[in-house]
């Protein structure tokens, strides 16, 4: 079978092009390397690191397609504020001639790659990452739209704020709302994104399709450590509706109790512009100690400051199934988080992890002390979220899944000409 993906990040080709990977995109690359095992896997990205034709690495053949022309070219793209809308189409439709795929994988609805649909008569299925469309609408739902407009100077000549990075998100929900009304076939993984996909896209048939996650979070495990401290952990990013804000009001709710806690964000540092944003909010009210903010962390590290915490927070208002809270669970830790999007799927609250509405620093409070006070329970449900993870991210599972589901739309396909 030979399978060509559509997706944002470049899977494993970013160590042929000998780069760390920091943040998002580790359990792509995860995947890419089990699946190139079973079928004749082909992946096409946007690309602005260097000027690659087609190359084959590992089990894998990529095809980059380059998205700046030069340095000016990326700048002026960030400076407008671009969106990418239909301008590689060709470029896409090359590739799919070039390799002859049996089925066409596109990952993410918030890409361009949509716009190969109503030209192709190879089946695509469009796998749900985010929503941008329900994002946008939850983009504010934690700060004030009042705060969109604080900025924050990049360089002598760009300022960013998050009222940019708002107009173009609702621009590319535009593109996706426009991509899955013609989308016939979803992977999705949750309630929530199963749910959304009836409105946004209605004559599409759904296969549940979990992730695969990055290779050491199944050979590490949490243990209880006594620390001199009671260290949270939450990897956040610099980003409106992520919920730093309810961090920061959660921890000073606790300050005030004099409570031995110290919180640990990785993905944010001092400099971001969100950190601008939620102390212009707080004002007074912003934690002056107690709070580290750590910047981006590789697998490495972020594994090492994981192990070392208590427990771990997924404090955003919407997510579908955010892979840093499914790694904490998978090393046994114990989560707090957020009733948001798909977040229901999966933990099973007071099971093996607690669930808190989204915004909510006295419930967040509250379950930490719940925690912070019940070493056994904290310890209980540490365990019974690796058990879970274990089972939802067994990777022979996700790849006997996924295959079957590729053979299945290929066959449906057939069966409709």
């Amino acid at each position: 079978m030979r399978v060509l993906w559509f997706a944002n990040t470049p899977a494993n080709a970013i160590e042929y092009f000998n780069k760390e990977l920091k943040g998002t995109g580790g359990w792509l690359k995860a995947l890419d390397e089990e699946l190139q095992n079973h079928v004749d896997l082909h992946i096409a990205f946007h690309n602005s690191y260097y000027n690659h034709t087609t190359f084959k690495y590992k089990n894998t053949t990529y095809h980059p397609i380059r998205i700046y022309k030069n340095k000016f070219h990326k700048y002026w793209s960030i400076f407008t504020n671009k969106v990418i809308d239909k301008e590689f189409k060709n470029e896409y439709l090359k590739i799919i001639n070039e390799v002859q795929p049996d089925i066409i994988h596109i990952h993410g609805t918030e890409n361009p790659f949509g716009c190969i649909i109503d030209e192709i008569d190879i089946p695509v299925v469009i796998s749900i990452q985010g929503v941008l469309t329900v994002i946008s609408h939850k983009y504010c739902s934690g700060i004030e739209k009042q705060y969109l407009s604080v900025s924050k100077r990049n360089n002598m000549f760009l300022r960013d704020n998050f009222k940019k990075n708002y107009r173009k998100m609702v621009e590319m929900a535009k593109i996706e709302r426009r991509t899955l009304v013609k989308c016939k076939y979803i992977f999705g993984r949750t309630d929530w994104d199963e749910r959304i996909t009836k409105i946004l896209a209605p004559n599409s048939i759904y296969f549940h399709s979990d992730e695969m996650l990055r290779e050491n979070f199944y050979h590490n495990k949490w243990e209880f450590s006594q620390n001199n401290f009671f260290k949270i952990f939450t990897t956040n990013s610099n980003n409106f509706y992520k919920g730093f804000e309810t961090i920061c009001e959660c921890l000073y709710l606790l300050n005030k109790l004099n409570q031995n806690i110290i919180w640990y964000v990785a993905g944010i540092n001092e400099n971001d512009l969100i950190v601008k944003v939620v102390k212009k909010k707080l004002g007074s009210k912003y934690p002056k100690d107690n709070l580290v903010l750590l910047g981006n962390l590789n697998e490495n590290e972020l594994i090492d400051q994981l192990l070392n915490s208590n427990i771990y927070i997924m404090p955003s208002h919407i997510e579908n199934s955010p892979n840093n809270l499914c790694e904490a669970m998978l090393l046994g830790m114990p989560c707090i988080s957020t009733f948001a999007g798909g977040a229901g799927s999966l933990i099973t609250d007071k099971v093996d992890g607690i669930l808190i509405q989204d915004g909510d620093p006295y419930a967040m409070s509250g379950a930490i002390l719940e925690l912070y006070n019940d070493k056994e329970k904290a310890i209980l449900l540490g365990q019974n979220a690796r058990e879970t993870a274990l089972k939802r991210h067994d990777k022979d599972t996700v790849i006997n899944d996924i295959i079957n589901n590729y053979k299945e739309i290929i066959n449906d396909t057939k069966k409709g000409k």
